[in-house]
């Protein structure tokens, strides 16, 4: 058998294995509960952990917005529906500081307070290349992120963006795809496998809690480690760390050991008996790419990330092959997390900046697609020299601890398998996906914001 199943006469603990390391405890994954702010941290040894940022009064968060609200123009403090950055414009503002001998200022790290990056503008008569989405103040929460103070959401970055257009860069060739796995070896799958082939057939019910705990160590000793990929973008950058913590966040969701942030029904809830392996992964997920008819105005109308699912068999060697019958729960999972997700973004922050990541990493497809680099005679001096603009400054995460969930629950052993992000920005602009500004709003927002851009800003509302 690919999976080992093991039948129970008495009954059989369901585990359920993903790779990364647990909270310290897990609740009813059915009702909505209040979380603390979470985080990952990755050491030397590119080993990936969780951490929680308690704040059970709300005093400290207060005490950094009320600084935030201080050291802050009205301007920028003020919610904008949709505010504008010029990229050309505001490379050069941040060439002229660092060529003074200053860095960046908060502004310009944190793209004047944008939460999403809805349209994409170009002016050949100016060569300005044009962001445009809501904004807010902002204010770093304690776990590091930088957040909006009216709405909570992640502010988009800097390094981020600038991650996202090297990707893309002027000159570059082909698609890259951008994103990340986390995966067991084919040798921990063989070890798991000899391990289950150890478990007794038979577990009396007053032993059922030890032995359930003994399997869950079992488990995760014979799974050891296992390997993080990040595909298209350097490892050691904000953009892949981020891509990280929301797979592995959203598996720890999955499989009971992280409660959701919102009321919704995890995999474990849904399990209902055996199931193969179950791969899990975020991708772009749009209602549709608006666009000008001269090309020069693109708009992301959706949400933008579905999670989708695949069963997957693992062979005697370890290798995961496709080919297993779907599975019913992991199918309701997916589709009630991407149904979810708005509602999601809005109580945990990793998976709004994930939702930004795509934004960035699409527009910055698009504006290499339209040939934006060469008609506005961009070549992004500074933003593409790694060199002069440092972005790879963090810890790569390169491994993480396995984390099992074990429950008893129907009369089969189950596993949970990996999967990931993947960002192909080629299916984005799909036939089909593409619509075009047939009413002309887009089109008469395009000239609106070229109305109203000064002559000496890098950003505008």
């Amino acid at each position: 058998m690919s999976i080992r199943q093991i039948s129970c006469r008495a009954a059989l603990v369901s585990a359920l294995w993903l790779l990364g390391a647990p909270p310290a405890a897990a609740q009813n994954t059915a009702t909505t509960v209040q979380l603390p702010t979470f985080g990952v941290a990755v050491d030397a040894d590119g080993l990936l952990t969780l951490k929680t940022y308690p704040d059970p009064t709300g005093r400290l968060t207060m005490e950094r917005i009320t600084a935030a609200r201080r050291q802050l123009s009205q301007d920028l403090l003020a919610a904008s529906p949709l505010r504008k950055v010029s990229l050309v414009r505001l490379e050069a503002a941040v060439r002229r500081r660092l060529e003074a001998g200053q860095e960046p200022d908060p502004a310009m790290c944190n793209l004047a307070g944008l939460v999403r990056l809805k349209c994409v503008f170009f002016y050949p008569e100016t060569n300005d290349v044009v962001i445009a989405g809501p904004a807010e103040g902002w204010a770093e929460d304690l776990s590091g992120r930088v957040r909006g103070i009216a709405s909570g959401r992640p502010v988009l970055e800097l390094e981020d963006l600038v991650v996202a257009l090297r990707a893309f860069a002027p000159n570059g060739r082909g698609t890259p795809f951008v994103g990340c796995t986390i995966d067991p070896t084919p040798e921990a799958m063989q070890r798991l496998g000899q391990f289950t082939r150890r478990i007794p057939s038979v577990v009396p019910e007053r032993q059922r809690g030890a032995v359930g705990v003994q399997i869950a160590q079992g488990m995760r000793e014979a799974l050891g480690l296992a390997p993080i990929r990040v595909f298209g973008v350097p490892a050691d950058t904000h953009f892949a760390r981020v891509l990280v913590e929301a797979d592995y966040r959203m598996k720890l969701i999955g499989i009971g050991l992280e409660p959701p942030p919102v009321k919704m029904a995890s995999y474990l809830d849904l399990l209902r008996n055996n199931a193969p392996m179950q791969r899990w992964w975020f991708t772009p997920n749009y209602e549709c790419v608006k666009v000008t008819g001269d090309r020069l105005g693109m708009e992301l109308v959706g949400e933008g990330v579905q999670l989708l699912s695949e069963s997957q068999l693992v062979g005697p060697d370890g290798q995961f092959r496709s080919g297993a019958p779907a599975n019913k729960a992991s199918e309701l999972f997916t589709a009630g997390f991407t149904r979810k997700y708005p509602e999601l973004a809005a109580r945990s922050p990793v998976f709004a900046q994930l939702r930004n990541l795509i934004d960035m990493t699409i527009a910055a497809a698009f504006i290499r697609q339209q040939d934006y680099y060469n008609r506005a005679g961009w070549t992004m001096p500074l933003w593409g020299d790694e060199g002069r603009f440092p972005v790879r400054n963090r810890p790569a995460p390169g491994h993480v601890a396995a984390a099992v969930n074990a429950t008893w629950k129907g009369s089969r052993l189950i596993a949970l398998a990996g999967g990931g992000v993947s960002i192909r920005p080629a299916e984005a602009f799909a036939s089909g996906r593409v619509a075009d500004d047939e009413d002309g709003r887009l089109a008469g927002l395009r000239s609106d914001v070229k109305r109203a851009m000064p002559d000496d800003r890098w950003w505008w509302d």
